[in-house]
């Protein structure tokens, strides 16, 4: 019988089988199906444009609120009403996007903009100017929080429609053929 103490592999096998190990096992999660990540921000993506939508239309009925009670006031508000329809078309779940891996969880629900209907609507056309300004402000700032969540195009196209919702804010409260 042999006195010689079995051999123990050493630590630089040991790190070895580790790091191969592990490099394993982030190769098994890599396969042809599609990622659970993917899936993730497709899902993510599509909540975001569906609650992006909802609160363009509440936009939209706050517009029409607004013209049907102050119908001297359809001139100015007709081209930003339209643009809030654009901003609707574009952010509908079935406008084309190009899905991003970089999407990251978000709670992405966007604002809630205030409820509509003709009573909401204030009796005086420069109030009713300064209620839609601050509806549209309050949706840039929501859509401005929620880019930051979104997945690459969704961000960039909340972050354009943010941009024109803040300059709707401005014109609305603005005074029209006034010299700066």
């Amino acid at each position: 019988m042999s006195l010689t103490p079995p051999s123990r592999p050493s630590r630089r096998s040991l790190l070895t089988g580790a790091a191969g190990a592990a490099g394993a096992a982030l190769l098994t999660g890599c396969s042809d199906s599609p990622s659970s990540g993917a899936t993730a921000a497709l899902s993510l993506e599509r909540r975001m444009r569906e609650a992006a939508v909802r609160d363009s239309e509440r936009l939209l009925e706050r517009y029409d609120a607004t013209t049907a009670a102050h119908p001297s006031l359809a001139p100015r508000l007709a081209p930003l009403r339209a643009a809030v329809a654009a901003h609707t078309a574009a952010l509908s779940p079935s406008a084309p996007s190009r899905p991003s891996s970089s999407a990251t969880p978000s709670g992405g629900t966007g604002a809630a903009a205030p409820t509509t209907g003709a009573a909401a609507v204030p009796p005086k056309p420069a109030e009713a100017l300064t209620d839609l300004a601050d509806a549209e402000r309050t949706l840039s700032e929501s859509r401005t929080i929620d880019l930051a969540g979104a997945p690459g195009e969704l961000a960039r196209l909340l972050a354009s429609v943010a941009a024109c919702g803040a300059v709707h804010a401005h014109l609305l409260t603005s005074n029209p053929g006034a010299t700066a």
